[in-house]
């Protein structure tokens, strides 16, 4: 499939290039070139007042639970896991979170969402959600290591792998998913490196979230929780650690020195009031950083411009440094730091060579004017709403604002459905 999008504006680096034509053969970026002379082509899309910019990813999620968007807002965190969540999540059936799945597909891909990350129950279903859409995704089954028999855990994340791992022609990914320290001990994180590093995986945790986390794995085990990741060998595998909260310079030091990636979830953070990560040391240090929403439940929705936003804006105000991230950083944590996160090579730029997971922006709407800086427009004034065409490995997922791949208003009413069937149970 030759796929060529004319006349198109494109990010590249830290500027906009107007009026270039990009050349899609199967799913690489071929060319891109003032001229359309490519030959054969089968496919057009008109790029005029758009921009093409790589595609957003999500490094942190918990998809299926679309489900209980809006059942237990404005709660503290332990009243919210332990009296709401938990008891409706463990009457998910594997069809609940099939579904569930697919409506938080189809709010990602409508944001311009290419790739996620996503650690729960039933993981079967969602790589078959991830399958049909034609999204990327790094899939991980959640692992609590202190409920049952370990060994049976662990093989439940491990088969899964075998049967997923770089599956789709490598548009799903597998990482093993131990949950984090409070619910994993270290005698079952070593099995868990061991595995990794057996099979070369890498590993999805929750990693400091909270402050009171923090002080109960300081009491249980003498030492923060990064640190404790740091002596059991976590770190000597390719980690991506969702929120990092909590940490402190020699911690930052050590995220930096052993290659972590950091999913960086500001809006679930404050709405459940867990705090903000020091995220201006992070990049200063140079740990790779990130962009995600957490779970639809705790934020509650799957917006990465949301989140774009709000990296660039609440970082200024904690730090009362009007440049600390600047458009441009914000950018390149949802996109190219994103996709080297997940694992996935050579995608989260556009450029010749490249794969084609990208997205057009429709420009031509008030907010976008006057363009005194399109880059710019982008982190402050861009929304969802603006993403016209989504790519993915070359295959045109939505265009013109129109899903091609899902059937969204089955997947509408088959989520609410479950949905109130689940809370009936109660």
């Amino acid at each position: 499939m030759r796929i060529l999008i004319e006349d198109v504006n494109i990010l590249i680096d830290d500027k906009i290039v107007e009026n270039k034509n990009i050349l899609i053969e199967n799913d690489i970026i071929k060319q891109i070139s003032d001229s359309k002379s490519f030959g054969r082509i089968d496919y057009i899309i008109d790029g005029k007042n758009k921009i093409a910019l790589p595609g957003l990813v999500n490094t942190h999620t918990h998809l299926a639970m679309t489900l209980f968007r809006g059942f237990a807002d404005d709660l503290p965190l332990k009243e919210w896991l332990e009296e709401k969540i938990w008891p409706q999540e463990a009457k998910l059936t594997a069809d609940d979170v099939y579904w569930g799945s697919l409506l938080g597909i189809c709010e990602m891909i409508r944001g311009g969402t290419v790739a996620f990350a996503d650690m729960y129950f039933f993981m079967d279903e969602v790589a078959k959600a991830v399958a049909e859409s034609g999204i990327k995704a790094s899939l991980s089954v959640g692992m609590i290591g202190m409920a049952g028999d370990e060994n049976e855990t662990l093989n439940r994340g491990v088969s899964f792998a075998k049967n997923w791992h770089n599956a789709e022609d490598g548009r799903i990914r597998v990482m093993l998913g131990p949950h984090a320290p409070y619910t994993c001990p270290p005698s079952f994180l070593e099995k868990v490196i061991d595995k990794a590093i057996e099979m070369s995986l890498g590993i999805h945790t929750h990693l400091s979230e909270t402050y009171l986390e923090v002080e109960n794995i300081k009491n249980m085990y003498g030492l923060t929780p990064i640190r404790l990741m740091d002596r059991v060998g976590l770190f000597n595998v390719p980690v991506l650690a969702a929120h990092c909260v909590f940490v402190d310079d020699e911690e930052i030091e050590i995220l930096s020195e052993k290659g972590v990636g950091v999913a960086h979830n500001p809006q679930s953070n404050l709405k459940l009031a867990s705090g903000v990560a020091p995220v201006k040391k992070m990049l200063e240090k140079g740990v790779k950083v990130g962009l995600g929403t957490d779970g639809p439940a705790s934020n509650n929705n799957l917006d990465m411009w949301e989140e774009i936003r709000l990296v660039a804006t609440l970082h200024k105000g904690v730090e009362r440094d009007p440049i600390c991230v600047p458009a441009r950083d914000a950018l390149i944590m949802a996109t190219k730091n994103g996709m080297e996160i997940l694992g996935f090579e050579n995608s989260g730029i556009i450029k010749e060579g490249y794969k084609a997971d990208l997205i057009l922006v429709d420009v031509n709407k008030p907010h976008f004017y006057p363009r005194h800086n399109l880059v710019s427009h982008l982190v402050y004034s861009a929304s969802s709403s603006d993403v016209d065409t989504v790519i993915v490995d070359g295959r045109i997922l939505m265009e013109k604002r129109e899903l091609k791949t899902l059937d969204e208003e089955k997947i509408m009413y088959e989520a609410e459905k479950r949905a109130f069937e689940l809370i009936k149970k109660s």
